[in-house]
């Protein structure tokens, strides 16, 4: 049998979902095929079976222990994804499993029940406490069949709210274990309906909207406290050989190695002489704990001063990344967010200006592979703000000059007005004594 169609046949199984795409692989290299006629016994009751066995193709029934009252045992169906048996040699079987047409299985041989006990859904191997802070964000729990449920973890991005790049590295991350590893998200579109409670978990359920030989489409709802606050729409593709050009040039900027890092800028600004004391003070007292995506300027902006609508800095994820093409692009989404909805603001900034700003959707387009745990230039730019809404645009190159992907965003963004009190009160006083004369 075509080891691809076994692999996409493993990924429609709800029990794998949990797994990553190592382990995945692995399963499809173990899995042997079995088949049965039309009243064959697959296991009886009583015996051990031959390992876990999903169903590829038919039907079957099974048929519970009499308990000495043939009127009494209790039957259940199974159909093509479903599965049953147990991963070691010890256990007995307490039911009988019934072909109910030409049955074939799937069965993973006894020895093997570890590899779907994996330590996280994007690594098989190593400890918990080895992996990256970006991959314990884009971790899920999976709750039932295409049901998972993320956290916000007290040492990530929050911004007083979930992190937009949250809700859609988690949200990619939940299609992408409904979809089977060869295929991979080429494109999503996201649309930020309520702002998410850090306090709360997120719920995400996915819908399975096609299942193409070549491409899969999944939309995903968050929810927390039952109410949908983040929707998005992925498309999933695998790969395959065709035409290809790219017209977009890298800019030409620093290498990384040559740039300090946010670490190296805030030790400058504790001791810079041209920032006010006052600021200085401010920014030791606060207490700095380190994103999961380090970052490296390209180039020097200020809050203060209105600059160009544009802004470029390299990225990676810190630490070491699971070697799952999901993974990567996950985080991918999770810090196309990062810095992206202040460019454009830059031509609007003065001193003393208070803005309020709210994500509205998100749009990504993968053109390539991807290694998020290498630096990646993410070049942003804001063509055009209007009617209290910016749209920002992006691009990602990696170190090869390869243009990865295309980012696109619109955000609402809004001065807030100051109430001078002094001034109001002022103008009370003098609108009283006119009454009074």
């Amino acid at each position: 049998m075509d080891r691809e169609a076994v692999i996409e046949f493993l990924g429609q199984v709800p029990l794998l979902q949990r797994l990553p795409s190592s382990s995945l692989m692995k399963v499809a290299e173990l899995v042997q095929f079995k088949s049965y006629d039309h009243g064959d016994y697959v296991v009886r009751e009583g015996e051990t079976g031959q390992g876990i066995y999903f169903i590829w193709e038919g039907q079957a029934e099974v048929i519970g222990p009499s308990n000495g009252d043939e009127g009494n045992r209790p039957e259940l169906l199974l159909r093509k994804y479903d599965y049953f048996g147990y991963g070691t040699s010890g256990s007995v079987h307490q039911v009988n499993v019934i072909a109910l047409s030409k049955l074939t299985c799937l069965v993973l041989p006894h020895g093997n029940g570890n590899l779907l006990q994996p330590k996280s859904i994007w690594n098989a191997e190593g400890t918990p406490k080895d992996f990256s802070l970006v991959e314990h964000i884009l971790h899920l729990e999976p709750i039932d069949a295409d049901i998972f449920r993320g956290f916000t973890l007290p040492d990530s991005p929050s911004f007083r709210q979930v992190f937009g790049g949250q809700f859609i590295g988690q949200a990619l991350a939940a299609a992408s274990k409904t979809v089977d590893c060869l295929k991979h998200a080429h494109s999503l579109h996201a649309y930020f309906l309520v702002a998410g409670d850090n306090n709360l978990p997120i719920v995400y359920q996915v819908h399975r909207a096609r299942d193409g030989n070549s491409f899969a489409t999944r939309q995903v709802d968050a929810k927390q406290n039952g109410v949908v606050v983040f929707s998005l729409m992925a498309s999933f593709q695998k790969n395959e050989v065709g035409f290809e050009h790219q017209n977009s040039l890298m800019p030409l900027v620093p290498l990384p190695e040559t740039l300090p890092s946010m670490e190296e800028l805030r030790e400058r600004r504790l001791t810079d002489p041209r920032l006010p004391m006052e600021y200085r003070k401010t920014v030791a007292r606060e207490k700095f704990v380190p994103w999961p995506i380090e970052i490296r300027f390209c180039d020097s902006s200020s809050s203060r001063r209105p600059s160009q609508p544009s802004m470029r800095y390299w990225f990676r994820a810190r630490g070491k990344l699971s070697d799952d093409q999901a993974l990567h692009r996950c985080v991918l989404a999770y810090a196309s967010d990062l810095l992206f909805v202040g460019v454009s603001l830059n031509p609007h900034r003065r001193k003393g200006l208070k803005t309020t700003t709210l994500s509205l959707d998100h749009s990504i387009w993968f053109h390539r592979t991807v290694k998020a745990d290498d630096w990646l230039l993410y070049s942003i730019e804001s063509p055009s703000a209007c009617g209290g809404r910016g749209f920002v645009t992006g691009l990602m190159f990696n170190r090869n000059w390869r243009a990865c992907c295309f980012i696109d965003s619109r955000r609402s963004c809004k001065e807030i007005e100051t109430v001078n009190w002094g001034t109001q009160i002022k103008a009370l006083i003098m609108h009283l004594q006119l009454k009074v004369w």
